[in-house]
């Protein structure tokens, strides 16, 4: 038999369970993969053409939609564009609350792709008890935004809504929760044989493929390279706190899963900076405050609320250019945006996520593993396919 004889194609996908709505095309000898290809595109968002035609401020939905666990980041990393190019910057309380905001949405959203990765190599226990630890932590984004999900709380200027009362005690017996909750992860999912015998070893990226491939976010981390935006070039509140950026050597599957434990209980530390040290004053912009009425001003003094007028809604940006990125709960999150002057919508932009550029992860570290490999790869990547569709 030849060796054109012997290779089979198999077809993983498009459909949802495991794969995510997309489809991998893969080559296999036998159980051994030989070559594996992500299609993707089968959930094609098309953000960044619809931004052409959406005012700047409507444009804030929009962008959350690709990546639904971690929308804080794309949420974020769009406004602070918008800002270069409004000249003006949120004050300090509402970098903090923006910085608040991200560090809960970093939590569930590993929490998220750590349970996904737990029922894609068999363990259910994992996939519920993540899901269900998830949820403590949505509902104190919920109580800080409004929404579960998409917030679209980081608004041009600053935030829309101040911290709830009491609002700290609750954080706190939350984080004091999942701190109890993680001994218990350890014994019967992270460190048991099954789990290690997985993931350890399998899908290994080097540190020299990990910076040569573009990679970005705990897999990269995972690889021993801490490369961090929170840290490389701060933003928002970051330069006020401390953190340690999370990295790993070995580079495997099971390495990308403890880079984001660790970033967990990192975030954790950072949520208490935050609550602890968050300095009194507005929540937004004064030169978008003197745009509300003053009967509508009286009314956000009150219930620690943003309102706006119409007339915010249709934002004049100066003609120019802007780029920013922040740290997603996956990696890098970049937005470019070009503003003619005239139009009340982007003349152009453009958003690079991490999903996008971790997609061809799938190729390069299946080679030679096994089919069964596949899931424990795909998980440990914490990919999201309409992340990388937009």
């Amino acid at each position: 038999m030849t060796v054109e004889e012997r290779i089979l194609e198999l077809l993983i996908g498009p459909q949802h369970p495991a794969s995510g709505h997309m489809r991998l095309v893969a080559k296999i000898d036998g159980d051994i993969v030989v070559e594996l290809r992500p299609n993707i595109g089968y959930v094609h968002r098309s953000v960044e053409k619809l931004a052409e035609v959406k005012k700047y401020l409507h444009i804030i939905p929009l962008v959350e939609r690709p990546s639904l666990a971690d929308t804080t980041a794309n949420n974020l990393a769009y406004v602070m564009a918008l800002e270069k190019l409004l000249g003006i910057e949120a004050p300090p309380r509402a970098q903090y609350l923006r910085t608040l905001l991200a560090e809960i949405n970093r939590i569930h959203s590993h929490l998220y792709g750590l349970g996904i990765h737990g029922v894609m190599i068999g363990s259910s226990t994992a996939y519920m008890w993540c899901f269900g630890d998830r949820e403590p932590f949505i509902e104190i984004a919920q109580e800080l935004t409004g929404a579960r999900l998409t917030y679209s709380y980081i608004i041009p200027g600053g935030v829309r809504r101040d911290l709830p009362q009491g609002f700290e005690d609750r954080v706190e017996k939350v984080l004091r929760y999942l701190e109890n909750r993680m001994k218990d992860y350890f014994d019967i999912y992270f460190n048991n044989p099954v789990t290690r015998a997985r993931l350890e070893g399998v899908g290994v990226l080097t540190k020299e493929d990990a910076i040569k491939l573009g990679v970005t976010g705990p897999n990269l981390r995972a690889s021993g390279v801490p490369y961090d935006v929170r840290k490389i070039e701060p933003y928002a509140a970051y330069p006020e706190l401390d953190f340690e950026v999370v990295t790993r050597e070995e580079g495997d599957a099971l390495a990308r899963v403890f880079v984001r434990i660790g970033e967990i209980q990192e975030s954790m530390k950072i949520i208490r900076q935050v609550l602890k040290n968050i300095p009194e004053g507005p929540i937004f912009h004064e030169k978008y405050v003197k745009m509300v009425p003053p009967k509508l001003r009286e009314y956000m003094k009150e219930t620690g609320e943003v309102k706006f007028p119409g007339t915010f809604a249709n934002l004049r940006v100066p003609a120019g250019e802007a780029i920013s990125r922040v740290e997603g709960g996956r990696g890098e999150v970049v937005f470019y945006l070009i503003s003619d002057g005239k139009s009340l919508s982007p003349y152009r932009m453009r958003m690079v996520t991490p999903s996008f550029r971790n997609v061809i992860l799938f190729e390069h570290l299946t080679k030679g593993h096994r089919v069964a490999d596949i899931p424990a790869i795909y998980g440990s990547l914490d990919y999201f396919p309409p992340e990388a569709d937009r």
